[in-house]
């Protein structure tokens, strides 16, 4: 069922059980969304991560574009996820909502503000770019346009609603990324 929610100031743990043959139970991670907290609880968890879920709200998605792809970009350099090169699902939320970017739009925009972020930081001083910051690795392959097949990482991109097509009475449309969770775990 759903909840409502709200940007958390902590990190949530919570144990899931796999649907399917295994029967196996991940433990998941909920980062703050605020922005100040995210950075400081990614830190606490990326050693041990073995798949990232990287959920982008649909609907705001035009007008936060650059907020995501930043966060985004921060992840796929980070040096500890590119050496351990979890499983990447990126979860392209609240797709009941008439108004919401498919999931390959989506796509599209990031590569584009990752080219960008890419080249206005290859262009600064090491000390701003980013790769001055120890534990940060270069995106994507040099003198080539950056799409997500070239990560370290498989990177998938998944549609889904956590509201489901019936509002706050229906049940989660979360069925692909349980799909995905059976293949990870």
């Amino acid at each position: 069922k759903f909840k409502m929610t709200h940007t958390s100031i902590t990190s949530n743990s919570a144990l899931y059980k796999v649907k399917g043959d295994k029967a196996a139970a991940v433990t998941l991670h909920d980062l703050p969304g605020h922005e100040s907290l995210r950075h400081q609880y990614l830190e606490k968890h990326k050693n041990d991560a073995r798949a990232i879920v990287f959920v982008v709200d649909s609907v705001s998605f035009q007008k936060e574009v650059k907020d995501v792809a930043e966060f985004l970009y921060m992840l796929l350099t980070d040096a500890v996820i590119v050496k351990n090169a979890p499983p990447f699902l990126i979860a392209c939320n609240k797709q009941d909502v008439t108004m919401a970017k498919s999931a390959k739009l989506i796509q599209q925009q990031l590569e584009k503000e990752l080219n960008t972020l890419r080249t206005i930081r290859s262009g600064a001083p090491k000390a701003l770019d980013g790769s001055g910051i120890v534990g940060s690795v270069p995106l994507g392959r040099k003198g080539k346009e950056y799409d997500f097949s070239q990560g370290p990482m498989k990177i998938e991109f998944a549609e889904c609603s956590v509201r489901g097509n019936k509002g706050d009475e229906g049940e989660a449309d979360i069925s692909v990324l349980e799909t995905w969770l059976v293949k990870i775990a």
